[in-house]
C-alpha cells in the first residue's frame, strides 16, 4: 500500500508565492515533495527523481502546461498530470485532459478540492497495485497458459518472467528457436503485456517469403512510379506500426542492403520510401525472429555484426518441445479442444498408448508437427478418444520401436508403456509442486484435481517422503 510519505508530488508553477505555498500544504498533508518554475526545469528534475504525480500550471514561459504535457506523454512517464488553470483557460484545460491530463482545477486553488483529488490518486495506486499483486500471485500458482502460450515446463515460466519483465519499455527483442517453437506466439505476448502498447499496432512481417526487392517495398513502403507497378504511393509496415510493435520473422532473410536499412531505423528511427528522398521518423518496437544461427551468418559475412548487436538487446530462446516433454499433455488437450471445436467433433482426451507415443516422439517440427499429427488424428478419429491407430504409421513404428511398445494397438501396455506414461506425469507434478513451494492446496488447483487426487498420485511416485510436513 501507499502511504503519502512516500509519494512523490512535483510542483511546476512560475508564481513562487504558488509554488511555495501548495509545497507547504502539500508537505503537511505528508507527500514527499519538490517543486519547478517552469516545464524545462520539471523535466530535469523528472530526469533525476521519479514522480508520481505532477501539479502543473497552464500558463508559463518558456515551455507552458500543455507542452510539458505533451513531452510528458512522448517520454513514456507514467505519473499523472494535474493542470492548474485559470478561468478564461479552462478550454485549454479541457484539450490538455483529451490529451491524457488526469483532470484540472481552477485557480484560485482551494486546499480541500487538491486533497481529494490526490488521496483520489493514491487510492486508485494502491487499488491498482493490489490487482497487479494478485495477478502475480495467481500466475505464480497457475503458469500453464501465458496469452496464447500453452507451458508448465521451467524453461518457460523463465520466459514469462522475462516477457513480464520488459513488456513495459520499448527494448529490441530477438526470438530464437527452432522453427514451429511457437516464436510468433512469443511476439504476440510481448506486444499484449505491454501497457504501453494498449491500442497501439502489432504488424508482422514474414520476411522470408519475400523477394529483396518486394521486401523492401514492403517494409519502407514506396512512392508512385518507383518501379513497375508502383501505380500509387503506399505506406510500409514501420509506418504502420508508428507508435507499436513491428514483428519481422526470419530477420536471416535479409539482404545486405536492407539490413543497412534496418540498421538506421533501429538507430535514428528513420528511413525513405523507395523512389522518395523525403525522411519518414517512426517509433517503432522492432522485434525479430530466427531459426538460423546468427554467429554463423555473421562469420560468413551474410550478416552485419553492428545489427546484430543491435537486435540482442533482450533475447529469448524459446526451447524445442522434445527439451519440455512434460508439456505435451497440456498441449495435447488444448489443440484437441481448439480443433475439436472447429470442426464441430466430441474428442474427450487421447488413450494411455496414444499419450505415451505423443510424450516420447522427438518432434523434430516441434508443436506445429504436434499440431498436425493431432488435427489429422481428430479427423480420423471414429470414436471419441484418439488411439494410435489415429496417428499416421510412420510415427507409430518409429515411437514404438524407440520405447519397447507392441505395434499391434491392441494389447495391453508393456512395462515400458507404463514407465514411458509415468515419466512425463511425475516431471509435470514435481514442477508444479515446485512452482507452488510444495503447497497441495495450491497444485491441486493449478493442475486442475482434487487434493486427494494428488495425494494418491504423490504416493504412487514417492513424493511423499521428504515433503511430508509441506503443504499440508
Amino acid at each position: 500500500m501507499h502511504s503519502k510519505q512516500h509519494i512523490h508530488v512535483l510542483v511546476v508553477d512560475d508564481e513562487p508565492l504558488i509554488r511555495r505555498s501548495l509545497s507547504e500544504f502539500l508537505t503537511l498533508e505528508g507527500y514527499a515533495v519538490s517543486s519547478a518554475s517552469n516545464g524545462k526545469e520539471s523535466l530535469n528534475i523528472l530526469k533525476k527523481n521519479k514522480a508520481d504525480i505532477i501539479l502543473s500550471d497552464i500558463q508559463m514561459p518558456d515551455m507552458n502546461g500543455m507542452q510539458l504535457l505533451k513531452e510528458i506523454k512522448a517520454r513514456k512517464y507514467l505519473a499523472p498530470v494535474i493542470l492548474m488553470t485559470g478561468y478564461g483557460t479552462i478550454d485549454d484545460a479541457v484539450t490538455a485532459i483529451q490529451m491524457g491530463a488526469y483532470d484540472y482545477i481552477t485557480k484560485p486553488i482551494i486546499d480541500n478540492e487538491i486533497k481529494i483529488l490526490l488521496e483520489r490518486i493514491v487510492n486508485e495506486k494502491n487499488i491498482l497495485d493490489e490487482n497487479l499483486r494478485l495477478k502475480e500471485e495467481l500466475s505464480a500458482s497457475r503458469r500453464d497458459f501465458f496469452h496464447g502460450i500453452v507451458g508448465a515446463d521451467e524453461k518457460m515460466r523463465k520466459i514469462y518472467t522475462l516477457i513480464e519483465a520488459i513488456s513495459n519499455t520499448r527494448a529490441t527483442v530477438l526470438i530464437r528457436g527452432e522453427s514451429g517453437t511457437g516464436k510468433r506466439l512469443i511476439a504476440h505476448a510481448i506486444h499484449k503485456c505491454s501497457e504501453l502498447e494498449k491500442g497501439k499496432p502489432f504488424v508482422e512481417v514474414s520476411c522470408g517469403a519475400l523477394t529483396e526487392t518486394l521486401l523492401e517495398s514492403e517494409l519502407f513502403g514506396h512512392v508512385k512510379g518507383a518501379f513497375t507497378g508502383a501505380i500509387k504511393d503506399k505506406p510500409g509496415r514501420f509506418e504502420l506500426a508508428d507508435g507499436g510493435t513491428i514483428f519481422l520473422d526470419e530477420i536471416d532473410a535479409f539482404s545486405p542492403a536492407l539490413q543497412v536499412k534496418l540498421l538506421r531505423v533501429l538507430q535514428e528511427g528513420e528511413f525513405e520510401r523507395v523512389g522518395d528522398n523525403n525522411t519518414i521518423k517512426v517509433d517503432v518496437r522492432v522485434i525479430t525472429a530466427t531459426n538460423q544461427n546468427l554467429e554463423n551468418l555473421i562469420t560468413q559475412n551474410k550478416f552485419r555484426k553492428d545489427l546484430y548487436y543491435r537486435l540482442n538487446i533482450i533475447t529469448i530462446e524459446i526451447p524445442p518441445l522434445r527439451e519440455r516433454r512434460g508439456d505435451i499433455p497440456l498441449l495435447v488437450d488444448e489443440l484437441i479442444k481448439r480443433h475439436a471445436k472447429q470442426i464441430n467433433k466430441t474428442i474427450t482426451g487421447t488413450s494411455k498408448e496414444a499419450m505415451a507415443i505423443l510424450t516420447n516422439c522427438d518432434w523434430p517440427g516441434n508443436i506445429r508437427e504436434l499440431e498436425n499429427v493431432i488435427e489429422r488424428a481428430i479427423i480420423l478419429c471414429k470414436n471419441k478418444v484418439i488411439t494410435p491407430t489415429d496417428f499416421p504409421d510412420a510415427l507409430n513404428k518409429k515411437v514404438c520401436s524407440a520405447i519397447n511398445i507392441p505395434d499391434n494397438h491392441g494389447s495391453e501396455p508393456s512395462c515400458k508403456l507404463k514407465k514411458a506414461l509415468q515419466e512425463p506425469e511425475r516431471d509435470l507434478l514435481v514442477k508444479s509442486l515446485e512452482s507452488a513451494n510444495w503447497n497441495r492446496n495450491k497444485t491441486a488447483k493449478s493442475l486442475g484435481i482434487n487434493r486427494t487426487t494428488l495425494y494418491k498420485k504423490m504416493l504412487r511416485f514417492g513424493l511423499l517422503k521428504n515433503n511430508s510436513k509441506k503443504g499440508k
